[in-house]
């Protein structure tokens, strides 16, 4: 059972990189996506920020797009103070781990952290199955980068220590996030051909709301298959009354 994956989305300074990087080392979590850092990768002052922890900076991989990041996590959790519009689940980093742990004995699992002005984006969180918050004092809400690392990396090492393996998943796992974001492309490139994002500027939020629910599902390899056969299938449906439609009026 592999560790979560930790990716950081948008990071700005290369020290928090190497702060996450050692507070990572010390709860053996190993793997760090970094999806658009500000200043480029890699940044020597990362290195020297780890205390030593260079194997994990190192094997650090970087993405243009947070959906290329998530491709093959079959559970990605949003860390962010602010559930915001999203209406997924919200779970505190104690509780989120129980998840992680059942879904990381079917394949990786992630948890994707925001740069340290403006957190994530609304439609990062849009990518994600659940959110964590940290439950932090209300009259001091300022939490680092390195700091919401390490909070979630603890409560994993602690249930790796205590807790006895969870129970294996009923049914099939979830798909990976790959398969996921294909259904979206899928779903939203036809609803765009048949005029359903209207008006234009309504579209980034109607794109979430169609993204959250498909997410908040969990949804099997092959209901995700399924989902793109339906789709298709109204496609085709489509094209074929378009054609007798126009058959008629020509015979007409």
């Amino acid at each position: 059972m592999r560790p979560p994956v930790v990716v950081l989305a948008e990071p700005q300074l290369a020290q928090n990189i190497g702060a996450v990087a050692r507070v990572m080392a010390n709860f053996g979590l190993e793997d760090l996506r970094l999806v658009r850092p500000r200043d480029g990768w890699p940044q020597r002052r990362a290195w020297e920020a780890s205390s030593g922890a260079d194997w994990i900076l190192d094997a650090a991989r970087t993405f243009d797009r947070t959906e290329d990041a998530l491709a093959d996590l079959r559970l990605v959790l949003a860390s962010t103070a602010r559930p915001r519009e999203a209406r997924l689940p919200v779970h505190t980093p104690r509780a989120a781990v129980a998840e992680l742990r059942a879904v990381a004995q079917h394949g990786p699992v992630g948890l994707l952290f925001g740069g340290e002005r403006a957190g994530l984006s609304a439609e990062d969180v849009a990518l994600c199955q659940a959110i964590v918050t940290i439950p932090i004092d209300p009259r001091h809400w300022s939490l680092n980068l390195a700091q919401a690392v390490c909070v979630n990396a603890y409560e994993w090492r602690v249930a790796l220590e205590d807790a006895p393996p969870p129970a294996f998943l009923t049914g099939d796992p979830p798909a990976d996030a790959a398969a996921l974001h294909g259904l979206f492309g899928h779903l939203e490139s036809e609803l765009e051909q048949a005029g359903f994002f209207h008006p234009p500027e309504k579209t980034p939020a109607m794109v979430r709301n169609l993204r959250v629910p498909l997410a908040r599902a969990r949804l099997t390899d092959q209901e995700v298959r399924t989902f793109r056969g339906v789709v298709a299938a109204l496609v085709r449906g489509r094209g074929q009354r378009f054609a007798r439609s126009r058959a008629a009026g020509e015979g007409a």
